[in-house]
């Protein structure tokens, strides 16, 4: 099992994905698009067009994991690029939320 923590490096992929993708399609994203390697053991943050669902995409010791999450106020605001954005965690409760 994965837990989530400030040893992570946490990147956002900022353009929408359609989030009947699974763990091929992300991590090809990942691959292509933002020229990383999924294995990394990075954490990869996918939103969809209205920003009210999100899916991490993590590499565990044996496979991929997924957590997806429908929000019900959604995100505001989008990362200008495809940078790496970096997500605050909150120590106490392990909520992620985005900075």
């Amino acid at each position: 099992m994965v837990s989530f923590s400030t040893h992570h490096e946490y990147y956002i992929y900022s353009l929408a994905v359609d989030m009947r993708k699974g763990y091929d399609g992300l991590s090809g994203l990942v691959v292509n698009e933002l020229g990383r390697q999924p294995l990394d053991g990075s954490v990869y943050v996918f939103f969809n067009t209205m920003r009210d669902k999100v899916k991490l995409l993590v590499w565990d010791t044996d496979g991929y994991v997924i957590y997806s999450k429908r929000l019900e106020r959604g995100v505001r605001g989008t990362p200008k690029n495809q940078a790496k954005k970096y997500l605050a965690y909150g120590r106490k409760n392990g909520t992620i939320s985005v900075i």
